[in-house]
């Protein structure tokens, strides 16, 4: 029995990001994603996790399916579910990816017509350590097209809140401005975007799975009426409103 399970446990969880990162696609793969306007999007998925205050195990792990262009409800799915797998900083999505698949499954499984075209994942994609983040995880194993949007920079592989970040923010004029996110080895990993007019604030957008960068920020910034994309925007409203309806006394 080994002295470092958590040794271990990196290692494994290292070589099983490398197994996946060889299937992920970082090019467009549908046919509306090539439409200037997305025709042929029907229907886009957000899914989030939201815990309870003060306790890191047990969340509710939310699915929205919301039509395009109006982004109104289609479907919602929010389950209580309790984390198994320890945080460890770069392999989130080995504790979150599980339930939000289950997600997937089950709609799969009993509303195979409301499946969304795409799912933007309150997370990164390539945007990361190993270029391997829940957005690719999730897009990988549920075999459908992945957008990472995270609300707050990770700073990896050379890119940092560096003051020619923070004066490339600042530049970012209006809603769909974006400057790209560039590492050490010169390989563009996301892009920074400011979203919408009403935000100056950028969220920081990274291909999961088969779909280009390009049109993942174009996606994004198209579902956008605040900051944050409205499928993840309503996941979490809604995964939040669960928890307070169900754990009063715990609010989030």
């Amino acid at each position: 029995m080994s002295s470092h399970p958590a040794e271990d446990l990196v290692k494994q969880w290292e070589s099983e990001q490398a197994r996946l990162r060889q299937r992920v696609v970082e090019e467009d793969t549908e046919d509306w994603m090539r439409s200037p306007d997305f025709s042929g999007l029907q229907r886009v998925g957000g899914v989030d996790l939201s815990f309870i205050k003060g306790d890191d195990v047990n969340a509710c792990a939310q699915l929205v399916v919301l039509s395009y262009p109006e982004l109104q409800l289609l479907y919602e799915d929010s389950q209580m579910v309790t984390l198994t797998a320890p945080y460890i900083a770069g392999f989130l999505a080995f504790r979150e990816t599980p339930f939000l698949l289950e997600a997937l499954q089950r709609l799969r499984r009993n509303r195979p017509e409301l499946l969304p075209q795409v799912v933007f994942v309150d997370g990164n994609g390539l945007f990361h350590y190993r270029e391997f983040g829940l957005a690719c995880h999730l897009g990988v194993l549920s075999e459908l097209p992945c957008v990472g949007v995270a609300k707050n920079l990770l700073q990896v592989q050379g890119v940092s809140k560096s003051e020619e970040h923070q004066s490339q923010i600042a530049a970012l004029q209006k809603g769909g401005d974006s400057f790209p996110l560039t590492a050490a080895s010169g390989k563009v990993l996301g892009k920074a975007l400011r979203s919408s007019d009403k935000s100056s604030k950028p969220v920081y957008v990274s291909v999961g799975h088969k779909i280009s960068l390009d049109t993942a920020v174009h996606l994004t910034c198209a579902c956008c009426h605040y900051r944050v994309p409205e499928p993840i925007r309503q996941a979490d409203c809604r995964s939040r409103e669960y928890l307070r309806t169900h754990f009063p006394a715990a609010s989030t």
